[in-house]
């Protein structure tokens, strides 16, 4: 990237760059200033990941509708769902698997963003924050082109919709801000501990199976399980997926109870793990 690619918003090299001093809210201020660079970066990885492909963008809508079908075959034939709850399961499955799929994805991408930036951060002046976010909002654009697969499969099996609809951008703004959060974590750390990529690979898959993706809450296993119930409540995950089984599959409204507890961890993750990558970013030239 070269000068000539950045807005006027946003400073060219040789102006005076944001630091971890200071207090983080002016930073936050600043980093609003780089969004059209940011809109310049998402759009570089979006082209960039599919340079070359036959297919191109359209690989967008077809890699989450080829997730889904495995899965709904390995669920649905070869490991048969019993649960009259999740029926039919394949729209069960597709309304907590595509949330899922941006959340771990971004997070995962994240981990080694600002490394793999580190070329572009020795040369222009911004925020390494942005890094994350290139991953979170280009796996965000995936996430809404996948909508459209999720209704037509509804509109196939008969499923109603409903007025909690009108809660489905309330619910990704709130995944937004606690992908971002986790996002600004793992990428900061990674920079000084370069195997958190691989740890945070393996604790996507434990936290993938101990969240109600795959599996609903009202399963018999669970549903008659106090301790395992308590258990899984205490992973804000099941409250973000369970707003999109409610909105997409069951057609009802989100529980506002739970929502709020799940804005609540959202909002004081986002400015705990912004505080943090404040506060060390003036180490990443050094570390990169």
């Amino acid at each position: 990237m070269n000068e000539s690619t950045l807005s006027p918003d946003v400073p060219a090299p040789g102006d005076v760059a944001p630091t971890g001093g200071g207090s983080m809210f002016p930073a936050l201020r600043e980093l609003w200033r780089y969004r059209n660079l940011l809109h310049v970066l998402v759009v570089r990885e979006l082209k960039a990941r599919y340079r070359g492909s036959v297919l191109g963008f359209f690989w967008s809508m077809v890699n989450p509708l080829l997730n889904l079908l495995i899965y709904a075959l390995v669920f649905t034939y070869i490991l048969e769902q019993r649960d009259p709850t999740t029926s039919p399961y394949v729209l069960f499955l597709a309304s907590g698997l595509l949330p899922w799929t941006w959340i771990s994805s971004s997070i995962l991408q994240a981990s080694s963003s600002i490394l793999d930036g580190a070329a572009m951060l020795k040369k222009i002046v911004f925020p390494a924050e942005i890094l994350p976010l290139v991953y979170l909002f280009s796996n965000g654009v995936h996430f809404v082109l996948s909508l459209p697969i999720y209704m037509a499969f509804a509109f196939y099996f008969h499923l109603p919709l409903h007025g909690s609809l009108l809660m489905l951008p309330v619910v990704i703004l709130l995944q937004i801000i606690f992908t971002a959060g986790l996002s600004f974590l793992v990428a900061s750390l990674t920079v000084f501990f370069r195997d958190l990529r691989d740890v945070v690979a393996n604790l996507l898959t434990l936290w993938f199976f101990s969240s109600p993706v795959i599996y609903s809450l009202q399963m018999p296993a669970i549903k008659h399980s106090t301790g395992l119930r308590r258990l899984l409540y205490l992973n804000p995950m099941t409250y973000i997926l369970e707003n999109y089984h409610d909105i997409l599959f069951h057609g009802i409204w989100p529980n506002f109870r739970h929502m709020l507890m799940f804005t609540g961890v959202s909002l004081v993750l986002f400015f705990a793990c912004y505080a943090l990558l404040h506060r060390l970013r003036d180490a990443f030239i050094e570390e990169i």
